[in-house]
């Protein structure tokens, strides 16, 4: 059986091996996961647990994810590495220092591209204010990023692609949904917590996702190499963050199946999902990221969680048969 399900767990309490299963325990009694099945498990709320039941998990292959209740990600603990290889971990270096100019760029070029196709629904619909910036988004970042430019010119346009379009949503999002700026620790507002929590729980799944493939998780392209967390994760994510994230977040705001009144912590000035709006959010968030489609060239139904293992492999691709490496693209969903 492909163990394919995400497991989320809100409440506080302890996680521990029943006989063959995990069994999850509160003040309202015992629940069992079924492991057969299970590929990632969320914990999003403070839940203990001992090594005895990291070791089943570990040998169980299922990934585990730790937020705090605030909705800060505090770590991920996933089995012993079945795929490490020495040899593709030099290259990537060796594509680090050689050719890492040419991966950021692509990365920049399809995060404006995807952007470009999920706003350009909201043009077909009489927003025409976003019309210049469909257009720059277009042509100008690749003009730009076609030039003889250093990594921290590229990491300014890319800078500037997500404060336009942060910039963008006054005009079709409503007032109380509006983000004059993006705010992260702490979020100061309904959407940049959305925003933050989306982001993190991307960035989680495509931390399982490469791991499955040979690749390092700490060698990025994109975004600098550094201690303490997975980089490359969020080189390979920022593609699909307009395409899964946003859209989620633009499908329940627009429909009004996330309200600030009912669904964000008063107490917290609106800037933090409550329980229920957690998860509304999640449930949709996961039936978008598991949406499939028709793939160009594969010619078989492959899901968008899918394709961030794709990416994973088209950068093996490059990296080891220099093949032109071009991340996930919504228009043509390859």
């Amino acid at each position: 059986m492909a163990k394919n399900h995400t497991r989320y767990i809100f409440s506080m309490g302890e996680l521990k091996r029943k006989d063959n299963s995990i069994m999850f325990k509160n003040e309202k009694g015992n629940f069992y996961i079924p492991i057969q099945d299970t590929r990632e498990l969320y914990c999003m709320n403070e839940v203990s647990f001992n090594t005895k039941f990291l070791d089943f998990i570990s040998r169980s292959g299922i990934t585990l994810h730790l937020f705090n209740y605030h909705e800060n990600y505090s770590g991920t603990f996933y089995p012993k590495e079945q795929l490490v290889s020495g040899n593709l971990t030099v290259k990537q270096v060796l594509c680090f220092v050689e050719k890492r100019l040419i991966i950021a760029k692509a990365i920049v070029n399809t995060i404006a591209l995807n952007i470009h196709e999920v706003l350009y629904h909201y043009f077909r619909h009489g927003k025409k204010d976003l019309k210049i910036f469909l257009d720059w988004l277009k042509n100008d970042v690749s003009r730009f990023l076609n030039k003889n430019i250093t990594i921290e010119q590229i990491l300014f346009i890319e800078g500037q692609i997500w404060a336009k379009f942060y910039d963008s949503f006054k005009y079709f999002l409503p007032d109380d949904f509006i983000m004059n700026k993006r705010v992260r620790r702490p979020p100061d507002n309904p959407m940049n917590a959305l925003v933050s929590f989306g982001n993190t729980i991307l960035y989680t799944k495509t931390i399982s996702s490469i791991y499955q493939t040979h690749l390092n998780q700490t060698i990025s392209f994109l975004h600098s190499p550094r201690e303490g967390r997975f980089s490359l994760s969020l080189d390979l994510c920022e593609v699909f963050k307009p395409i899964i994230v946003f859209k989620t977040i633009f499908d329940l705001v627009g429909k009004k199946k996330l309200q600030v009144l009912k669904h964000f912590d008063k107490s917290l000035n609106y800037a933090l999902l409550n329980e229920s709006g957690k998860k509304i959010f999640l449930e949709a968030f996961e039936t978008r990221i598991n949406e499939t489609f028709i793939h160009k060239k594969l010619k078989r139904k492959v899901s968008y969680k899918h394709c961030l293992k794709l990416d994973g492999y088209k950068l093996i691709k490059f990296i080891v048969e220099n093949k032109e490496f071009k991340p996930f693209l919504l228009k043509d969903k390859m």
